[in-house]
């Protein structure tokens, strides 16, 4: 029987004792052994829940136990995360986690301490929830180089932009809906502005190429400023809007993004709606593959936290080697990506002919009285910048992927 320790007993941490309290048995035969949950730390009691007898609220507790040769960390943020994470590989043992902030900072740091002390630091729940996508570019994809990863990466925000799609609401009426619905936070910049998405991101091109990405090095715009008229261009062109975090090789430089991109029905990611994530992978041999599936909750992130700790179960005394060096790759400038543009602009500033005058031959589109919006050829960002500076009356820019 191995011992395990849960970090927090919030909502994944609540999740994990249950999948592992109602998929005992088959967790037991694909672990090779059965798995006892030792210990919970919280700094709350919980009266009446079965968990109080494991319930204790020192660490130290934990970290100083022999038996316990799995933590499991799903308290989020950075500290004390990053401390008790970094002492428990210290002491030999494996650590699964769900929590993105922490990998996203210190996931290099953590894999090399795992590697020191021959235990494992495993975080497939950090992205993606449920999707598996961790293991499959750790295993699966090691034979391609990968060229792209594309993906919507935050189920909040999909969701506000499928009800604005598909209702013709306004940002602020969904946002509310999502806040009265859960999937929203009070303050809920972490993921309108794309922070959630950006430190994903990161993560998955931390992997893809094998050094450290900085998400603090990642262009990030989040949906703020997206309205329901943008829409209205978006359907008349046939086109749906998306908050899209990439990744993508291009010349032996890698370009990283995470913003609104308007993309056509050809588009692997056009039909993923509401709360559902999807990724996908472009690889040089294996050309394209997508994992869909729900990105956050209770019970798909436990269920992916669950894996890792059978997969650690199963490799109690080596090491997995994972390819993420601490040295830090330094991405390309944006202003050099190319992508089309969709822009709004007001009638009464600027003329078509104007608009011709400064992009060449565009695409015109009209939904509104007293405005016009057109979408560019192909371009880089800063000839798109140069040329948008002679705008007048510019009322929004979405870039375009079709």
């Amino acid at each position: 029987m191995v011992k395990i320790a849960v970090l927090g007993y919030g909502t994944v941490g609540s999740g994990v004792v249950e999948v592992l309290t109602t998929n005992r048995e088959s967790i037991a035969k694909k672990a090779g052994d059965e798995i006892d949950i030792k210990y919970v730390l919280d700094l709350r009691d919980f009266p009446g829940d079965p968990i109080q007898e494991k319930i204790v609220h020192d660490y130290q507790v934990i970290l100083n136990d022999p038996e316990v040769r799995v933590v499991v960390e799903v308290m989020g943020g950075i500290e004390p995360a990053f401390t008790f994470v970094k002492q428990a590989l210290m002491a030999g043992k494996n650590v699964a986690t769900s929590n993105k902030e922490l990998v996203a900072h210190h996931g290099a740091q953590l894999i090399a301490l795992a590697r020191e002390n021959s235990v494992n630091f495993m975080f497939e729940a950090s992205v993606g929830g449920g999707i598996p996508i961790i293991r499959p570019l750790l295993q699966s994809l090691t034979a391609d180089e990968i060229v792209e990863i594309s993906g919507i990466l935050n189920g909040t925000t999909n969701y506000m932009l499928t009800k604005m799609s598909e209702q013709g609401l306004d940002y602020d009426t969904v946002l509310k809906n999502a806040q009265d619905k859960g999937y929203a936070e009070r303050n809920p910049a972490a993921d309108v502005e794309g922070y959630d998405a950006c430190r994903k991101i990161a993560i998955l091109a931390s992997l893809a190429y094998g050094h450290q990405v900085d998400f603090e090095d990642i262009y990030t715009e989040g949906i703020t400023k997206i309205t329901d008229t943008d829409f209205e261009y978006a359907k008349k062109l046939g086109l749906s809007i998306k908050l899209l975090a990439v990744c993508k090789k291009q010349d032996e430089k890698v370009f990283a993004m995470v913003s609104p991109v308007m993309i056509g029905p050809e588009h692997p990611l056009y039909n993923v709606n509401n709360v559902f994530n999807a990724i996908f992978v472009k690889g040089n041999m294996l050309g394209d593959a997508m994992f869909y599936g729900r990105g956050a909750g209770k019970l798909p992130t436990a269920s992916a936290v669950v894996a890792d700790v059978v997969e650690e179960i199963k490799h109690i005394h080596t090491n997995i080697r994972i390819n993420w060096s601490m040295d830090k790759l330094e991405l390309a400038d944006m202003k050099e990506a190319s992508h089309r543009f969709f822009v709004r602009v007001s009638r009464d500033q600027t003329s078509m002919d104007q608009v011709r005058e400064l992009f060449g031959d565009v695409d015109f589109v009209q939904v509104k009285d007293g405005e016009f919006g057109f979408v560019t050829p192909m371009m880089k960002e800063k000839d798109f910048d140069d040329k948008a500076a002679g705008l007048k009356g510019m009322i929004t820019r979405i870039r375009g992927n079709f």
